[in-house]
This record gives structure tokens, sequence and C-alpha cells, in this order.
């Protein structure tokens, strides 16, 4: 796992966005539907494969989300298999 890997939040465009090295490399885009949000893809760069940014990125996408107050809704395929395995977030899961 890269040390220099961030997430940070870009609340306009409704993702979050994992950077390396200052660069863009991953999202977890989202719509928020009152204080629902749902999380509708999530993308890493294949060159990070197997190295647990997809996770790192979800994490803290999720992290975010609860301290905001909002329900996860996993739509995306990803957060959906991330939160069966972890179930960290239970209490801020809202079934669709």
């Amino acid at each position: 796992m890269s040390d220099n890997a961030t997430v940070r939040h870009d609340g306009q465009q409704q993702r979050y966005v994992l950077e390396i090295n200052g660069q863009a490399l991953g999202i977890a885009s989202y719509s928020d539907e009152g204080e629902r949000r749902l999380f509708t893809h999530t993308e890493v760069d294949p060159s990070l494969e197997g190295q647990g940014m997809g996770s790192k990125l979800v994490r803290e996408a999720l992290d975010n989300t609860r301290q905001q107050g909002k329900r996860i809704v996993p739509v995306c395929e990803f957060v959906s298999a991330y939160m069966s395995r972890h179930h960290d977030w239970d209490d801020s899961l809202d079934a669709r």
C-alpha cells in the first residue's frame, strides 16, 4: 500500500478522490438523496490492483459519510461487496 495515498472529498463533483503523489488514481462517485448517500461507481487505476487502494478509498469515503450523519446506500458492486465483508458501517447502512 502506498504511503503517499490520500483520499479527499470533492463535494461539488459528488465523489471521493484517491490521490497518490498528487495524481488522481481513483474515484468513488455518489449521489445524495436527502439523508441518504448512494454510492454509484468506484474505479481505481489498474496499476494499483491488489494493493488495497480501492479498499482505502471506500473505507475513508464510508467513514466521512457516517461523520456527516448520512445513511449509506451501496449501489456500486465494489462498495456493496466491501460492506458485506466489513461490518463497521452496518449502523449506517440503508438498504435500497
